[in-house]
């Protein structure tokens, strides 16, 4: 994982892609009806990867029959100099998308839970006002420009948590965003756009009031989840953490809402397991087809796991979250959770919810 985290899930892997010596011919999986409301978020065992590699992982979860996936984008990558864009890895993976008939769900990191940004040096850190709504404007409509594939664009994430912990204002964001939902709306009227929230975070630290003040904000209400208490530890039987997932319909009344990431670690280090994984992938699914009308997308989190010690979490917790363990402590056990919460592990062994998930998918219309 990157140095800069995106929770709940910890969620972005910034690709580094190098184009190594030719692998042998990327297997080939049964063609299968694909539905574009349903993601799989797509990464690789290893950070460093050949382009056959990369073509195999997004074969493999096209072959679920997922019809999406995330793309997640900072700033300080995408224009490291102003006006100048950098699109070498995300052409890689866009075009990667296209060829597997995945939509995308973007994640343009304006706010990262407690983190803003990460910014360009160039931008040093802006508040909340007409100087970077222009800015943002301007550089997503260049990569939606670029990008057909891209119909769903998320710009504050862990929202719940930048309000609470980081003391962020609502007002002030609320006003951004619907400045800059004005103006790129009518450049792309057939993009969405939404806020997401972490639920798990809204059920543990009582924010609810944060996520009906932005609910009329935007296309939808996105969510990430994780089944854990506030030190990032299992807590909930798969049958609870389907009756949470409710929550986020009764959080926005009227609103579509739609679910970002939504994932179940195996790791034992916080109580999870294959089994847990594999029941939960059921009845989240269960949960999606019965609300399936009030749902933009639904994907889940990932594909594949990542070597023990590598997710690696910066992020500082607030001292309301920390009081039993410490900061470290919480952080090592969400590394933990994030590092095993794929379906393939990184020996390439498919866990049971590889084939819980395809049959689910498979079965949701």
């Amino acid at each position: 994982m990157e140095k800069k985290i995106f929770l709940a899930i910890g969620i972005a892997i910034a690709v580094a892609v190098a184009i190594m010596a030719a692998l042998p011919t990327t297997p080939q999986f049964p063609i299968v009806v694909q539905n574009e409301k349903l993601g799989l978020v797509v990464n690789t065992p290893t950070q460093e990867v050949t382009l056959d590699q990369l073509k195999q992982v997004y074969s493999e979860a096209a072959s679920t029959g997922a019809g999406r996936s995330n793309l997640y984008l900072f700033w300080n990558r995408i224009e490291p100099e102003q006006g100048q864009y950098n699109w070498r890895d995300a052409d890689i993976l866009m075009e990667l998308n296209k060829k597997n008939n995945l939509k995308v769900t973007l994640y343009f990191s304006v706010v990262n839970g407690r983190i803003v940004g990460p910014y360009p040096d160039w931008m040093g850190t802006p508040g909340f006002g007409t100087s970077l709504e222009q800015k943002t404007t301007r550089t997503l409509d260049a990569i939606l420009s670029r990008y057909d594939a891209i119909d769903s664009v998320i710009i504050g994430g862990e929202l719940d948590s930048y309000f609470k912990d980081a003391d962020g204002s609502v007002g002030l964001y609320k006003e951004y965003f619907d400045n800059v939902y004005r103006e790129l709306k009518q450049k792309h009227p057939d993009v969405k756009f939404g806020n997401a929230f972490s639920l798990n975070g809204v059920i543990n630290k009582n924010t609810e009031n944060y996520v009906t003040e932005l609910a009329d904000s935007g296309d939808f209400v996105a969510f990430t989840y994780l089944p854990v208490d506030k030190l990032n530890d299992i807590t909930k039987t798969p049958q609870d953490a389907q009756k949470d997932l409710q929550k986020m319909v009764d959080l926005a009344p009227g609103k579509k809402i739609a679910v970002f990431e939504i994932s179940w670690s195996t790791s034992d280090y916080v109580n999870g397991s294959e089994e847990d994984q594999s029941e939960f992938i059921r009845l989240a699914y269960e949960f999606y087809r019965k609300n399936s009308s009030e749902i933009e997308f639904f994907t889940w989190y990932r594909l594949y796991d990542r070597p023990d010690g590598t997710c690696t979490i910066d992020q500082q917790f607030a001292e309301s979250q920390v009081s039993v363990g410490g900061d470290q402590f919480v952080r090592q056990r969400l590394g933990s959770y994030t590092c095993d919460a794929g379906l393939i592990t990184t020996e390439h062994s498919l866990k049971s919810g590889w084939s819980e998930i395809k049959k689910q998918i498979q079965s949701s219309g």
